[in-house]
């Protein structure tokens, strides 16, 4: 019974394409497990399972259970780990990682210590990759678990030092040999990119964005197409900005329009663009600051683009995170001045990698460390009892819900 609740019905068996239809039983569990846990708690009395699923402990775990807790168990977390890493693809798996992960301190310490992160990372980079197949809510989750990762900094290092052959699943480029760190940032920024033309959804944005920066100061060995695509998204918010601040230019020289049709909000939308750009430039520069002699590929990439980052260098917004992105920028642009026309791909890396030793790293201006952390929204249980109710009626196998009573979630809603 409880067993298969942590295990999903995934251990000691084959992983299957559809982990619900294998294991009905551990499917109609784990929603059942859901529900109760994110019950809401009484006046007087806390929710026993949320306590329990906050305060269980690993099998191998000698150490007393506070008094304070009457609801607590334990359990083998190696195969709690195998059977989450293989049960990735559903929705109700997600959550579930998501709750242990943000809830339960013994669960995330023993993850973030696992040498094989990467059987963890990578089914939730591949739900982010296929983001238009996914549910929002799903995409949610898996956001909300890799900024819970980068909340740690031997994370950050970690990832790194993981060196992935051939993922298949990423289409856009053959990548025959990459980080997990680097392939980590190429799917956010293609997460980031997807929804600044298709969802536009600023939570997302929000957290896509704070996972970067949490990363930034411990970047390593970037792929070269991560720090293009760093790059061009900024370059792409760079375009973004130059039309909004155009489209606000002609609406203020054009005639006034009628009261039955108001001006759109350019101001405002200056501004979220502008918020973006400044959060670009700081990841940037944290990563410049701190790890510019692991990182010549983004150098690269940043001296090919420098025309780019022109028109910020005076702007009001990112005068001050821009002095060190200049400083790095015209150093190694007067460095391959001297060093004659037509340099190959392989001289201006070289000629990088000499550059770094001689730049004085008192000459880059100390900022506050990047770090972001994630905090669940006031009223929870707003998201999370409509999402458990959906799975609950989209998953469970053999129960019938009429779907004309249904009220606490729409049906429309993934």
């Amino acid at each position: 019974g409880l067993w298969t609740v942590f295990t999903l019905g995934g251990v000691g068996s084959k992983a299957t394409a559809s982990p619900e239809l294998s294991s009905p039983l551990a499917n109609q569990s784990l929603l059942l497990l859901l529900v109760l846990a994110n019950l809401t708690d009484a006046s007087d009395v806390p929710n026993p399972y949320k306590q329990a699923i906050m305060s269980f402990k690993n099998t191998q775990d000698s150490s007393p259970f506070p008094s304070s807790i009457p609801h607590a168990f334990q359990i083998n977390f190696n195969s709690l780990y195998t059977a989450l890493c293989e049960q990735q693809t559903s929705d109700q798996a997600t959550l579930l990682l998501y709750t242990l992960l943000h809830q339960n301190s013994n669960i995330r310490t023993y993850m973030l210590a696992r040498t094989d992160m990467e059987n963890l990372v990578l089914p939730i980079l591949e739900i982010l990759y296929h983001v238009e197949e996914r549910n929002s809510h799903h995409v949610y989750m898996a956001l909300i678990i890799l900024l819970i990762l980068t909340e740690d900094d031997g994370f950050n290092r970690s990832i790194h030092e993981v060196i992935l052959k051939n993922i298949t699943w990423y289409s856009e480029r053959v990548l025959t040999e990459i980080s997990l760190g680097s392939l980590l940032i190429l799917v956010v920024i293609r997460t980031i990119q997807y929804n600044m033309t298709r969802t536009r959804d600023k939570y997302l944005h929000t957290n896509c964005l704070a996972a970067l920066a949490n990363m930034s100061a411990q970047f390593r060995s970037l792929h070269q197409y991560a720090a293009q695509r760093i790059i061009s998204l900024f370059s792409l918010l760079s375009k973004k900005h130059n039309k909004v601040l155009e489209q606000a230019t002609q609406s203020l020289r054009g005639s006034p329009s009628s009261n039955d049709v108001p001006l759109p909000d350019y101001a405002q939308d200056l501004n979220v663009i502008e918020e973006v750009i400044r959060m670009m430039l700081e990841i940037i520069n944290s990563c410049l600051t701190n790890s510019l002699h692991h990182n010549p590929n983004l150098v690269y990439a940043l001296l090919y683009k420098r025309d780019l980052f022109e028109q910020f260098r005076t702007h009001p917004s990112f005068q001050d995170i821009m002095q060190n992105i200049d400083l790095v920028i015209t150093f190694f642009s007067s460095r391959l001045l001297q060093a004659g026309a037509d340099l190959s791909v392989e001289r201006v890396l070289e000629i990088i990698k000499q550059g770094v030793i001689a730049l004085p790293k008192d000459r880059l201006k100390k900022f506050p460390e990047l770090k972001f952390k994630y905090v669940e929204e006031e009223q929870p249980e707003e998201f999370f009892i409509p999402y458990v109710w959906s799975l609950v009626y989209n998953s469970a196998v053999g129960l019938y819900w009429n779907p004309q009573d249904i009220q606490l979630f729409t049906m429309d809603s993934d």
